[in-house]
């Protein structure tokens, strides 16, 4: 018998507000009658989801924080702090936006449902028991100069925990957010976040999220961004950590004149999977996107990356490109790429391009033939593979423990003979 039951259900709403009761309530049906996720269907091809809610516990009382990582140490400089661990926040401040707790709210805060409660099990799940949030609001004309971070931890072996983000930029606002996943060494769990973006007419959002989490945990993330007129966003992501780190990622161009960025690059070594599904739906005209993500896998990894750019039929003059590079720099390292195009009207540029490879060996022999050994040149080429979009993240402050780390995973590699 699971623990996600409806005795479960009936303790956690005792808890929460009235206006949450109702939605958790729907979304339990839904959650009881969708199947567990499997490699069968197409939106989870090439992965194998290995848990089961009937095998994991639902969290009663959060751990002892985890202290700050490298990522979240380097920004010095920053406009709040927001704690979240095992899906209960534990810290919510910001010198500019409003931040709140959702659980004090005794009214909706309006938000809207970006991520459909039936969209898989996993939704559904985070829809039904999902029994904290915070809600993060840049007031209309307000500028948020340093970024709030947020810190998302896992602690507790065996359970799942359902952290909640919504943030909101107001009209001609101003903001910029980081999230950093992070869980306890060692532990086998499952962390499935959801994070909501919604930005007004004539702002500007820049996000970043930093997933490094154990190798030994899994975290699912369904992230939805809507954009109104004249607005922009810049979307960032970092892979790094988990068993399985999964990024189910969608953003909105509703209104006309909307402009969306989305940068990120990925190192897998071991067993990991490195997972990102990306729908860019254009639904207002005179929009622009521009997807561009760079990754590397060695030893056993595998990474998968399905894209999608939808024009919708009233969304004429839009201007879109998505971009997929990766290394594959061992033997029986993997890497899926599928770029696809939906179009529905005339009047518009589009296009996509993917590569999956080794390192390119007319690169190799250049830099030999300059004096080089085989190791600093394939050294200098990951270097150089990363820097492009390193330099394009939407959060500055980050560029040297990214760099760090995805140097460090790779001279590893090599020195241990790991890479072919």
């Amino acid at each position: 018998m699971t623990a996600f039951d409806q005795q479960h259900l009936s303790q956690i709403t005792a808890s929460t507000p009235a206006w949450r009761r109702s939605e958790m309530e729907a979304a339990y049906r839904v959650f009881t009658a969708l199947d567990e996720p499997t490699g069968a269907a197409e939106d989870w091809r090439y992965v194998q989801f290995d848990h089961t809610f009937s095998e994991l516990e639902p969290v009663a009382e959060a751990g002892a924080p985890l202290e700050p990582g490298p990522f979240v140490a380097s920004l010095t400089e920053r406009s709040g702090h927001v704690l979240i661990v095992d899906g209960r926040i534990l810290e919510h401040e910001s010198e500019v936006a409003r931040v709140r707790r959702l659980n004090d709210l005794d009214v909706d805060p309006g938000f809207p449902a970006l991520v459909p409660v039936d969209h898989n099990k996993l939704t559904a799940a985070h829809a039904a028991f999902s029994t904290d949030g915070v809600s993060v609001e840049v007031e209309p004309g307000a500028v948020m100069d340093t970024p709030l971070v947020v810190e998302v931890q896992a602690t507790i072996p065996g359970t799942v925990s359902f952290p909640h983000v919504r943030v909101r930029i107001g009209d001609d606002a101003e903001g910029s957010v980081l999230v950093a996943y992070r869980s306890a060494d060692g532990a086998r769990l499952l962390m499935v976040p959801r994070i909501d973006l919604e930005v007004g007419d004539g702002g500007r959002l820049r996000f970043l999220s930093v997933q490094s989490i154990d190798h030994a945990a899994t975290a699912v993330v369904h992230q939805r961004a809507t954009l109104g007129r004249d607005s922009t966003s810049r979307i960032g992501e970092i892979g790094l950590g988990g068993r399985l780190g999964r990024l189910d990622l969608g953003v909105s161009l509703v209104g006309d004149g909307s402009s969306s960025e989305v940068v990120g690059l990925y190192f897998g070594e071991g067993d990991q999977t490195l997972d990102y599904r990306m729908v860019i739906d254009h639904q207002g005209r005179s929009t622009t996107s521009d997807v561009f993500l760079k990754g590397a896998v060695e030893d056993d990894a595998q990474s998968v990356f399905t894209g999608l750019l939808r024009i919708e039929k009233d969304a004429a003059r839009t201007s879109t490109f998505e971009t997929n590079r990766n290394l594959v720099l061992s033997e029986n390292a993997k890497a899926h790429s599928v770029p696809n195009l939906e179009i529905l009207c005339n009047d518009v540029i589009c296009g996509h391009a993917s590569s999956v490879g080794p390192l390119e060996p007319e690169h190799l022999y250049y830099l030999r033939s300059r004096g080089l050994t085989v190791e600093r040149a394939e050294r200098l080429l990951i270097r150089g593979f990363f820097q492009e979009v390193i330099d394009r993240l939407p959060i500055r402050g980050l560029e040297e423990p990214v760099s760090d780390e995805v140097f460090r995973r790779f001279v590893t590699a090599q020195a241990e003979g790991r890479v072919a």
